[in-house]
């Protein structure tokens, strides 16, 4: 089962005491200390989230959920890294209910239904009440969330699932309109950083056995795209080659061994911003196709706005192509119209 990675930059917490379940804690598979570096660097509370304000606020649904003060049925949608098997996890801890976790890669709706038919029995003999978290529940045909909706609805179960895909597209009308859709955002670039950090020097990371250099701090950020765990796990396998070499730190060259990904020299507010804009439009300039896609994909890599690259296509357009090709101009701006209303593909 996915790992998602919303992470604290405070002291961690110790977790409250919960019961086992069949495959380890709270129903998930036991934290030990070969257990990939993202998932020993889970916060142990709600206070020590990060990267997900709009929903920590007081009385905020997600606090609630996480804190059983009212038994709603949530969808968590969001991208890889951003919280949400997390917040599983939390539920799973902060309260007293039964938590039972399924992945619907592996599930049917034989499973729902036993799961909801157990929930069934214990809440008519008084027993706590199921919280049923499904992963990638967009993987489930419309026929198994069908099999919820009776259950949803009556609060047989608490639902809380996860998924990646558009949920207006992904999960049945009747389902949605029975949970609480919360979406969670990409972390930001500082706060991939600081949990970069928090991981180096954390005991249930890397315990400050090695050191992390600031060039090699900036690649993974940009390697991870706000993907947590894709920053922590390309830091682990940089840790893992540091070890191996006997280095006391882990530098530039290390993690771009670790990863096969080179870093791309660029940056958005020094020299390097100019330099290679200015390489590209003397490529383009210059008619060399290939060196303008290269430094076209060296700024979009790197992080650079696609948006200033379409003014930038317009102003040449208008100054260097100018009548040679008067139908340039309108390409160009309608390009930059395009990145202005949708974006990059």
């Amino acid at each position: 089962m996915d790992s998602d990675a919303l992470f604290s930059l405070g002291e961690p917490a110790a977790a409250p005491s919960a019961p086992a379940g069949p495959s380890g804690v709270d129903g998930f598979t036991a934290v030990g200390e070969d257990s990939p570096l993202p998932v020993r660097m889970r916060p142990a509370s709600i206070d020590e989230l990060v990267g997900q304000d709009h929903l920590l606020a007081p009385g905020a649904p997600l606090r609630q959920l996480v804190g059983g003060g009212a038994p709603m049925s949530v969808i968590l949608w969001g991208p890889p890294g951003s919280g949400k098997t997390t917040i599983a996890h939390l539920v799973a801890r902060a309260t007293d209910r039964r938590f039972v976790a399924m992945s619907a890669l592996s599930a049917g709706v034989k499973d729902v239904r036993a799961v909801i038919d157990t929930a069934r029995r214990q809440r008519r003999a008084g027993g706590p009440q199921t919280v049923l978290f499904i992963d990638e529940v967009h993987r489930f045909s419309k026929t198994q969330q069908d099999s919820l909706l009776a259950a949803v609805e009556d609060r047989t179960v608490t639902l809380l699932a996860a998924t990646t895909e558009n949920p207006y597209f992904s999960v049945i009308s009747p389902l949605l309109s029975r949970c609480v859709l919360l979406t969670l955002q990409p972390l930001d670039d500082a706060a991939v950083r600081g949990l970069l950090r928090r991981a180096v020097t954390d005991q249930r990371g890397l315990g400050g056995a090695l050191t992390l250099d600031p060039e090699a701090e900036d690649h993974l950020v940009r390697l991870a795209g706000g993907d947590v765990r894709k920053a922590l796990t390309a830091l682990e396998a940089a840790a893992a080659s540091a070890v191996a070499t006997g280095a006391a730190r882990i530098d530039l060259a290390t993690t771009e061994q670790a990863v096969d990904v080179a870093a791309v020299r660029y940056d958005r507010d020094g020299d390097a911003h100019y330099d290679v804009t200015s390489a590209f439009i003397k490529s383009m300039r210059g008619s060399d196709v290939d060196a303008a896609l290269h430094w076209l994909a060296r700024m979009l890599v790197a992080g650079e706005d696609a948006r200033f690259i379409a003014r930038r296509l317009v102003i040449f357009a208008s100054e260097d192509v100018g009548m040679a090709d008067p139908t340039a101009l309108g390409v160009a701006t309608a390009a930059a119209h395009a990145v202005e209303y949708v974006g990059l593909p």
